[in-house]
């Protein structure tokens, strides 16, 4: 049977925001007097939410002695200009979207990225039709790899562990999804900073054109 809910990540799974984040990092990093980073290097720091990844951005530049939540502020300005200016949705997630929407299998979203800017991501990518509920990282008291954020949005739906799914790119989806007890499909197009052998999945796809059948879903 397919699930009954599936629960994807956003950055590094359904889009390939690197490069816009990127784009803020180093405009942040510019009004500090320091130099850029490059894509390959802020793709390693994302997916713990903003204030780690300007955390680790500020340390890779050696400016720590910065005020982090004014880094943070900076670093927001500048993205909420321009989120989607180089974001793009991965290929074939639409497509696969779609599939399981006409499948009727509910759909959500669980970030560590603020929930309003992920909502405006999806909006402006078109594809916010497609979720019934985006939780952000600012949504409860907690964030991913806890997984009481995970928990939370299978109860609000009313759906068992292993009645769900948890799609991500990353180590931290890995282990919110083996402590909430959801199995976990991971994306390897995505963030991930280790080898895709030593996380635990259930599968390990390449594309999205696989997903719908890899759970019994007829193509869009």
């Amino acid at each position: 049977m397919p699930p009954s809910l599936i629960v994807f990540d956003l950055d590094g799974t359904l889009i390939d925001s690197a490069a816009d984040l990127a784009a803020a990092v180093n405009a942040m990093l510019e009004g500090f007097g320091r130099e850029p980073l490059s894509v390959p290097q802020v793709r390693r720091m994302i997916g713990d939410g903003v204030a780690m990844l300007v955390a680790r951005a500020l340390a890779a530049r050696q400016c720590e002695q910065f005020e982090p939540a004014r880094a943070t502020q900076i670093f927001m300005r500048h993205y909420e200009g321009g989120a989607t200016s180089l974001t793009t949705a991965f290929p074939g997630a639409a497509g696969a979207l779609q599939a399981l929407r006409a499948a009727a299998i509910p759909l959500a979203v669980c970030t560590n990225k603020p929930a309003r800017l992920a909502a405006d991501v999806l909006e402006g990518l078109g594809l916010s039709g497609y979720f019934a509920r985006v939780i952000g990282g600012d949504s409860l008291p907690f964030r991913k790899p806890d997984p009481r954020v995970l928990l939370s949005l299978l109860q609000e739906f009313d759906v068992g562990p292993q009645s769900s799914l948890l799609v991500g790119d990353s180590e931290v989806d890995a282990a919110t999804a083996r402590t909430a007890g959801v199995p976990f499909v991971l994306m390897k197009h995505g963030y991930r900073r280790g080898p895709a052998e030593e996380m635990p999945s259930i599968a390990a796809l390449e594309s999205f054109d696989e997903l719908p059948r890899l759970i019994g879903v007829p193509p869009a």
